[in-house]
């Protein structure tokens, strides 16, 4: 009967999602009515679940959630992305990129990953990363003859790198759902990531030098005489402050001088003060910071929300103990169990925002996959993977959709013809971590 249920549950979410209401508010909402549905059941006495008392636990997780240290350094981390899109970085970082790289195969596309990489690292917002490359990268590369459907995949691609790059907002949302230090996914998080990145300029080298026509040499203007001191001179200026930021935060939380919530207040002072040197800082620019972050804040707030109800109803009607079962009934060993997991995540993130999973799948699953001993911080990080290529994934891949909108003159076949590769690329990225998981674990011993 509770598997009946169970199914019951998600399958009416999964209905409703499709309706284009908030999902924090499906969440919210189908939880409510099979409370609803579970104190009828129970006062006639046909099966006992859920009730609508039930939702009276919300309140509990909801006053934890809003009083819990370890989700303070997403709001500051919102906002060091925001205020660093206002500062300028990514404009003069491609254009001395651009000078440096133009005549090596692929060049653009390269430098618009290592751009992407500075990015997530300083950002951790995907829509913003996204959106500002696809703005000052897509026409250059278009101008300079680069195929459309590469071009896209590479931005899109180089934008999502935010989601797994400390600081991640995705990473503190896990740490706190899955009761992991945020600074030890962090550290985790770092090879992976620099990983991907690593696969995606190999898979743009390779591919400039066996199709040139749709990745053509950047033809560069004449410099007026600027010799190749003052290029690397430039280029270290624009990457200067950003890394130097990079390193403040990342390195604070690695060596233990700092805690993830106090660094991530350094970032976003340390980004205030980028945007004010660069001259980019006004009073309405600050405003609109505030706003951005405090409706970003909110929504992922409203989110974790929703998810609290919708969980407690799910463990009312013995959700955790059916899927417990579930697992365990699996004629696997465990590390066919954790490839299963994987990927029902994986297939959760064709449909499924990150968020959604974090919130109710991942706390279901880990204290089994935990119990059959394996490392939790690897398999964090193996979720982060996944999850981070949903943002690929069509039909729903958000990134996709970004794309589209800050670029009218690309069809979404080419968006989807550009995400394919390196939606590859992240799966053989996910499988060479899963088969190596010192490659996570190593900077934690």
């Amino acid at each position: 009967m509770s598997e009946l249920f169970v199914f019951l549950l998600f399958s009416s979410f999964m209905l409703i999602l499709f309706s284009g209401f908030p999902v924090a508010f499906i969440l919210g909402g189908v939880g409510v009515l099979f409370a609803t549905l579970g104190s009828i059941l129970v006062s006639f006495e046909i099966y006992d679940v859920a009730e609508l008392r039930t939702i009276g636990f919300v309140a509990n997780r909801t006053f934890s959630t809003i009083s819990s240290y370890s989700l303070i350094p997403m709001s500051m981390f919102i906002f060091m992305g925001y205020m660093l899109d206002r500062s300028g970085i990514a404009e003069r970082l491609i254009e001395a990129m651009r000078r440096v790289l133009g005549k090596t195969p692929g060049g653009l596309a390269i430098a618009v990953v290592l751009i992407g990489v500075v990015l997530a690292a300083s950002t951790g917002i995907i829509g913003a990363s996204v959106v500002l490359l696809s703005t000052i990268a897509l026409p250059t590369m278009f101008k300079a003859g680069y195929a459309k459907w590469i071009s896209a995949g590479t931005v899109g691609a180089t934008g999502c790198l935010g989601i797994l790059v400390p600081p991640s907002i995705m990473l503190v949302v896990m740490g706190d759902q899955l009761r992991i230090p945020v600074g030890d996914l962090f550290m985790g998080a770092i090879v992976p990531g620099l990983l991907l990145a690593t696969s995606f300029v190999l898979f743009i080298f390779i591919y400039a030098l066996l199709k040139p026509s749709n990745m053509p040499k950047l033809v560069l203007e004449e410099d007026g005489g600027i010799s190749k001191f003052d290029i690397i001179l430039d280029i270290s200026k624009a990457l200067f402050a950003p890394l130097l930021l990079v390193l403040t935060v990342l390195g604070s939380i690695i060596a233990g001088i700092a805690s993830p919530t106090e660094a991530s207040g350094i970032g976003a002072a340390g980004a205030t003060l980028l945007a004010w040197s660069s001259g980019r800082l006004k009073w309405q620019d600050l405003r609109i910071v505030c706003y951005q972050t405090g409706r970003s804040v909110a929504f992922l707030y409203a989110l974790i929300f929703g998810a609290s109800c919708f969980s407690v109803v799910l463990r009312g009607y013995g959700g955790d103990e059916v899927i417990e079962n579930a697992l365990y009934a699996l004629p696997l060993s465990p590390e066919g169990v954790l490839f299963c997991v994987i990927f029902i995540i994986f297939l959760l993130g064709f449909f499924l925002d990150w968020m959604e999973i974090v919130l109710i799948i991942a706390p279901l699953v880990m204290p089994i996959l935990v119990n059959f001993g394996f490392d939790p911080v690897w398999v964090a990080i193996l979720m982060a993977l996944c999850l981070q290529t949903s943002f690929l994934t069509p039909p729903v891949g958000m990134a996709l959709f970004y794309i589209r909108s800050a670029a009218s003159d690309i069809s979404m076949a080419e968006i989807y013809k550009g995400a394919v590769p390196f939606v590859l690329l992240q799966l053989l990225t996910l499988s060479i971590v899963a088969l190596y998981p010192s490659l996570v674990t190593w900077l934690l011993k």
